[in-house]
């Protein structure tokens, strides 16, 4: 990890300019911003448009999508995406291998377990409480079982 940019190109062809963060090592793209005191994993990637807040500590091989906000202090665990424009508020924990859905918000200090699916557009309360017909799963459900289930 001796560069401080990495040169990264997507399927599409399209060429972005990643920094290393102070911190951890992990990949952060021109437009977006992360706090100095925050640590961002190894191989992790934070997308134009997101930020991140202070104190954080994001794990290897997350990745923060475009537009997505963390809150100070929050932590994130290993091999978590934060989809696009998605918040999450001060203080709240997710869980390794979690998938934050688009667009969706985690109030303040909620704790999320490991493998947590919260959909797009979902709204997770403090307590966990899932509302305005969200769902948070710890394994995601297959399409065949969503016909059973209708």
């Amino acid at each position: 990890m001796s560069r401080k940019i990495e040169v990264v190109e997507d399927d599409a062809g399209m060429v972005t300019r990643y920094s290393r963060h102070t911190n951890g090592g992990g990949l952060v793209a021109p437009g977006a911003a992360v706090d100095e005191s925050s640590s961002i994993g190894a191989a992790t990637y934070v997308e134009a448009g997101a930020s991140v807040g202070r104190g954080c500590r994001i794990g290897t091989g997350s990745w923060v999508d475009r537009g997505a906000r963390i809150g100070d202090l929050a932590v994130i665990g290993d091999d978590v995406h934060v989809g696009p424009g998605a918040v999450l508020g001060h203080k709240v924990r997710v869980g390794a291998h979690s998938r934050i859905g688009a667009g969706a918000r985690i109030a303040d200090g909620t704790r999320l377990p490991g493998d947590t699916l919260v959909p797009d557009g979902g709204f997770v309360a403090s307590r966990g409480r899932a509302s305005r017909g969200a769902s948070v799963r710890r394994q995601p459900v297959r399409p065949q079982q969503r016909k059973l289930a209708a």
